[in-house]
């Protein structure tokens, strides 16, 4: 069968690979990737890996390169194990991704995002979402109703990360919210945010590509460009009393904007770190001591938030799909895929790949 599969940085291959065994484990559902996402964790790959990826048997999964990348990802299930029950053959099927132990320390506790030992189809399982076919656990598949696309159930996983982040936040009805950065995190955080209810969102973002694109998804969110106007300001005088926004969600992963974020949150308001950084940052301790505010961290997201998220697209107050931008053949992910969401000049947010 056809797989995208990740060798090494700038070494991404459309090969012709073994497809799964016939016979499945009880716990096994046998599935046919739809449609799947380039994540921003499958571009660092790409510019600097193996990262994630194992370039030795992964400590829980066994798994190791060539990986056939893809995380973020829509399915029909072709075939199930005899212990499965929640899905059947024909269903579609949206994937949580995460894979760890049921019964270590977090496991037993529901945090399976938490498990040292976690793995992730797609970056250390045996399949990814770019191949023909994958077998994943019975956990990983979450049936999709009609009412929900194909393309909206691959959005599901990153939209998890960013509605993760707003709920780490305690965004709520009439808040007011910086989310600085808008990548394809960010630009899901700020449909997040208005879905939760924020009255007033501001958004920092230097790429004027993005920043018109994050004004189309939200209209009437107040638009910022670190690189011309001073974010404290901006916000200063759009918020009450001058004080600041209630929640600052950091989505970058770079230091300035974490720091941009504490200088722009009020005192004793939350920042939190969604986007990932790849190096320390230096912080102002004494600051964040000062203004007595709440620092937030998230990695991933509960895997249980799956049947909520798809409650909110078919509610219609979480258009997810606005965020794509490209749908490519899977021939083409190097060139139209990490190639083009490499780009500087920011054309695209998220790109669908199809296998």
């Amino acid at each position: 069968m056809k797989a995208v599969r990740f060798h090494g940085a700038r070494d991404i291959r459309v090969e012709d690979v073994a497809p799964p065994a016939a016979r499945l484990g009880a716990n096994d559902v046998l599935i046919k990737p739809l449609t799947t996402g380039i994540c921003g964790t499958d571009l660092h790959e790409y510019i600097a890996g193996p990262i994630v990826t194992p370039a030795s048997p992964h400590v829980y999964t066994g798994a190791t390169n060539p990986q056939i990348l893809g995380h973020e990802f829509s399915a029909v299930v072709q075939d199930s194990g005899s212990a499965v029950t929640n899905v059947k053959a024909g269903d579609r099927v949206s994937i949580q991704p995460l894979v760890s132990p049921r019964d270590d320390y977090f496991g037993r506790r529901g945090l399976y995002h938490l498990s040292p030992e976690m793995a992730c189809i797609g970056l250390s399982w045996q399949w990814g979402g770019m191949g023909e076919l994958a077998v994943v656990n019975d956990y990983n598949v979450v049936k999709v109703p009609d009412g929900v696309s194909d393309v909206q159930a691959a959005m599901i996983e990153p939209a998890a990360v960013a509605i993760y982040g707003t709920d780490r936040g305690g965004v709520t009805s009439g808040s007011t919210v910086l989310v600085s950065g808008a990548g394809p995190i960010g630009a899901l955080t700020l449909l997040a945010a208005k879905a939760a209810g924020a009255a007033v969102i501001f958004v920092s973002e230097p790429n004027p590509n993005r920043l018109r694109k994050a004004k189309e998804l939200v209209p009437g969110i107040i638009a910022i460009d670190p690189t011309k106007d001073d974010v404290e300001t901006v916000i200063r005088d759009n918020t009450e009393e001058g004080v600041g926004v209630d929640v600052a969600l950091e989505c970058v992963g770079l230091e300035a904007s974490l720091n941009a974020c504490v200088k722009a949150v009020r005192r004793q308001g939350k920042v939190v770190q969604t986007g990932l950084h790849m190096k320390p940052a230096s912080i102002d301790a004494m600051l964040w001591a000062q203004k007595d505010i709440t620092v937030e961290a998230t990695w991933c997201y509960p895997v249980q938030i799956w049947p909520r998220i798809i409650r909110m697209i078919e509610a219609g107050i979480l258009p997810l799909e606005k965020v794509v931008t490209a749908n490519i053949a899977a021939d083409d992910v190097v060139e139209k895929g990490f190639e083009a969401l490499l780009d500087k000049a920011g054309r695209h947010l998220k790109i669908l790949v199809t296998v």
